[in-house]
């Protein structure tokens, strides 16, 4: 039995795989529709060998890649894991981990993301974080909810560890932030607010949509509006309408806003401030560098296969809707012969996946490195490109996950994962989670990203820095003929 006494507590965790657990740790509190209010500490000592409830959610749209999970939900819900080698004073860097999902499904508290692996073989402590999803989180709307609210969460999250996680073994001055899709996207959005300063010092993004812009309290109004008439209430009523309801009334407003090869989530954050895609992107570098917070930025290679694959629609789209996406994305439907050309004898689908994979999420990350770099600030760039032998989601949107956590046991309904060979993807696991532990520890994984090099890390079967002056072959071929 181990025992920390943090100042919220004294909390009893569990040793397991080389590390102690803790579980089930309250950070904030929060009624529905209203901002996280910080604990006071408990007395006693609380168990922490179990976890929370996950937040409320609908099933994910991933779930045929990645498999699925049942746990208990429940709107009380702010809870955070750790895992760590040992609760002392080591004053290890501490990685806090936000789950992606689309801002609407996912928990920090799912085993894909025990940090045990992680924490006990690099030596640095895992915190994961549950945060409001969906309509309870991202809801916006003057009558019902202030904006955000999910951000609010993951933001006092952040501040318990500052205030905590010295007693867990961790040192609060090298926090880094690991976000994965909306949880990367996350992390661009607390650079841009100044009330984060102080709470996080390094950030890694993985598979951000990096221009992905926060709605407008306008646009994000007439969402509530649109729930709010789906479930025959004023909008005021929205906060006591029971829970599924709500669930039920958001899957309706993604239907009604669903376009064809888009993956926007109907749910994420609001700022007027922010919802010119160019402009966010430029103040969240200026922001993370004035700051002082390095960025590793890195995407997988076919991003969008995970969305794509499980679509039988994608399966032969329609050539129009191809055409008349890739002119929105790219300006022109003749992208699409390009990208045809790029991977010679492949399916519409594996076309249109490579053209929304720029589009969505390597065209804007590089953007953001570029942007970062451009302000006097520090990026390190990757991809990733391992997938299974003769598997139909190759390198897609959320592959890289196992590999960071190093527990591949806990992935074993993932169809993504089918076809790799069991000690390459160890050894794979080996590099990436510990290039990104390397820069939790210094800020360094390997040289820093410019615009002259373009130095990209690439795991893979081959694993190693590409230099790429000249734009080789994987790069956006749209961006490259806008930039000709």
């Amino acid at each position: 039995m181990t025992i920390a006494t943090p100042p919220c507590g004294a909390i009893q965790g569990e040793q397991g795989r080389g590390a102690v657990h803790f579980r089930g740790i309250p950070y904030a509190a929060a009624a529905r529709f209203a901002l996280p209010v910080r604990l006071a500490p408990w007395g006693g000592t609380r168990d922490g060998t179990r976890h929370g409830p996950i937040p409320p959610q609908p099933p994910s749209r991933l779930r045929a890649a990645m498999g699925d999970f049942v746990r208990p939900r429940d709107e009380d819900c702010l809870t955070l894991t750790i895992a760590t080698p040992e609760a002392d004073a080591g004053a290890r860097p501490v990685l806090v981990f936000l789950h992606g999902g689309a801002y609407w499904t996912g928990a920090g508290s799912l085993d894909w993301y025990d940090g045990a692996v992680l924490a006990a073989e690099n030596g640095c402590v895992v915190v994961g974080v549950n945060y409001r999803l969906g309509a309870l989180g991202f809801l916006a709307h003057p009558a019902v909810s202030p904006a955000n609210l999910g951000l609010a969460d993951m933001a006092a999250a952040l501040g318990w560890v500052q205030d905590n996680i010295a007693a867990f073994g961790g040192d609060p001055g090298r926090v880094t932030v690991v976000g994965q899709s909306a949880g990367a996207h996350a992390i661009m959005m607390l650079l841009a607010d100044t009330a984060s300063m102080g709470l996080f010092h390094r950030g890694v993004l993985m598979s951000a949509p990096a221009d992905m812009a926060p709605k407008t309290a306008v646009q994000a109004a007439q969402d509530a509006e649109f729930l709010a008439e789906a479930l025959g209430v004023a909008v005021s009523g929205l906060a006591q309408v029971p829970v599924q309801a709500l669930l039920d009334a958001g899957l309706k407003l993604a239907r009604a806003g669903a376009r064809f090869a888009d993956a926007t989530p109907p749910f994420h954050p609001v700022d007027d401030a922010l919802a010119d895609p160019a402009q966010f992107v430029a103040i969240v570098a200026r922001e993370a560098a004035a700051r002082g917070v390095r960025l590793m930025i890195g995407t997988t290679r076919e991003e969008m296969h995970a969305f794509f694959v499980p679509d039988p629609g994608m399966d032969a789209p329609d050539p129009g809707q191809v055409e008349a996406c890739a002119a929105r994305i790219a300006g022109e439907a003749g992208a699409v012969e390009a990208y045809r050309q790029r991977r010679p004898g492949a399916t519409v689908r594996d076309v249109l996946g490579d053209l929304v994979t720029d589009a969505m999420f390597l065209r804007p990350s590089i953007a953001l490195a570029e942007a970062l770099t451009e302000a006097g600030g520090q990026a390190h760039v990757y991809q990733f490109d391992a997938a299974g032998a003769g598997n139909r989601f190759m390198a897609c949107h959320c592959i890289d996950l196992p590999f960071l956590f190093g527990n591949f046991e806990a992935w074993s309904d993932a169809a993504m994962l089918e076809g790799f060979n069991p000690g390459q993807a160890q050894a794979i696991s080996t590099r990436f989670r510990g290039a990104v532990a390397a820069f939790a520890r210094a800020g360094e994984a390997w040289p820093r990203y410019d615009t002259a090099d373009r130095l990209t890390m690439v795991f893979g079967t081959i694993t190693g820095p590409v230099r790429d002056p000249a734009g080789a072959a994987w790069r956006p071929v749209f961006a490259l003929r806008k930039e000709s």
